[in-house]
């Protein structure tokens, strides 16, 4: 099949919809197909990959994220011979998705990653939650209606769609992580990396370190315990606006010298360092299917997460990680858990383990495909029909 995925970020910003895209890519390109990358701006970013179309763009500040109103002549052109186009983003991208699908009768598959009111919350805090959800009720059923097929990477999405009006068909397909790359690092760190002794637990985080993580609610909960675990240490992996803030409370919180804040790392490296860990901990309430949790449950990690859709779609209390209100001393006391009871911490480890081959790139992406193959012989079907043949 051609494959067109259409998105309106792509390397290279590294996130979970960039890392998911490039994956699904890898995956079904294995397979025999090709799959082009359709997005927005970067044009002199030398790709590492075949077939990533480019269209110029206005840069949104340092986002990543650019605007423009429509995708290049080339693009469209391109486009125009997809057999299905995948669409990662409802507005800039889904709309151009819709529009040349119609035009050229190429069905439309939409990937909900993103509870969209939720991060207005922090990067637009001028406009109310209730504006912003408004604008969705009216948008986002509007859209999914004109796809021929809608996808939620968890059950709590879907219903978060279900609940912003969209009463179309959704499917649930989970998002994918390369397991075996995490279960085998090719070159794993160790505590002593660090310059920590081997006997010392590591929790470790990583994801961008912006104000929809909740790092600071984090800091908080390991401060409460430092004095009860004293060689408790967090690892923090990522890079962004909250970075030089998160040092500085870290140091304020007197727990700086067990706050490791390593920084962005090529995402080929992230198995490497999450060898370093005992157990994973993530405080976001804003997720859709976090690609972190899947990769710490690949690694044989335990997760401490707040339930929240994508999280406790994921994390299964007391199988293969702890869940807990959004309150730091209760964080702080699951923490302690993990970090003081290693039968415990092996138990949910094993568990982890167990979970993660349903979220194996392969098995997601051969779902997908298999949607997209009905589609196209729906269309084909279609359009056989209309010819009278």
């Amino acid at each position: 099949m051609r494959i067109g995925q259409l998105t309106e970020v792509y390397k290279p910003v590294i996130n979970g919809v960039t890392n998911f895209i490039s994956l699904h890519k890898h995956v079904l390109e294995e397979w025999g197909h090709k799959v082009f990358v359709f997005t927005l701006g970067h044009e002199d970013y030398e790709d590492d990959e075949l077939h990533v179309i480019r269209s110029p763009a206005i840069p949104l500040s340092d986002t990543g994220y650019h605007l423009s109103y429509r995708f290049s002549r080339r693009a469209r052109k391109k486009i125009k011979t997809m057999d299905v186009l995948h669409v990662h983003h409802p507005f800039i991208s889904g709309r151009q998705a819709v529009r040349l699908g119609k035009r050229y009768d190429i069905p439309v598959v939409f990937t909900n990653h993103t509870r969209y009111h939720v991060q207005a919350r922090f990067y637009i805090p001028f406009v109310p939650e209730g504006l912003s959800r408004a604008f969705l009720e009216a948008y986002l059923p509007n859209f999914a209606d004109q796809c021929d097929l809608v996808v939620a990477p968890s059950r709590g999405i879907k219903q978060v769609l279900q609940e912003l009006g969209v009463t179309c068909h959704i499917e649930v397909v989970p998002n994918g992580v390369d397991v075996a790359r995490f279960q085998r690092p090719a070159a794993p760190l160790s505590k002593r990396d660090l310059g920590l002794p081997d006997h010392t637990p590591v929790a470790i985080t990583v994801g961008r370190l912006g104000p929809e993580k909740n790092l600071p609610f984090l800091l908080h909960a390991f401060t409460r315990i430092a004095d009860e675990v004293p060689d408790l240490h967090l690892v923090v992996i990522g890079g962004g606006p909250e970075k030089e803030h998160l040092g500085e409370m870290a140091h304020l919180l007197g727990s700086a010298p067990r706050v490791h804040l390593v920084g962005e790392v090529p995402y080929e490296d992230v198995p490497n360092w999450l060898a370093v860990g005992d157990f994973f901990v993530i405080a976001s309430v804003s997720e859709s299917h976090p690609l972190v949790v899947l990769e710490a449950l690949a690694a044989g990690m335990p997760v401490v997460g707040i339930p929240c859709p994508g999280i406790e779609d994921t994390i299964a209390d007391g199988l293969n990680g702890l869940l807990c209100p959004e309150d730091a001393d209760v964080f702080a006391a699951q923490m302690r858990r993990l970090a003081t009871e290693p039968c415990l911490r092996a138990r949910l480890a094993t568990g982890a383990r167990e979970t993660c081959a349903q979220y194996d790139i392969h098995h997601t992406s051969a779902t997908l495909l298999a949607h997209y193959e009905r589609l196209a012989e729906e269309r084909a079907r279609g359009q056989k029909e209309n010819r009278g043949e």
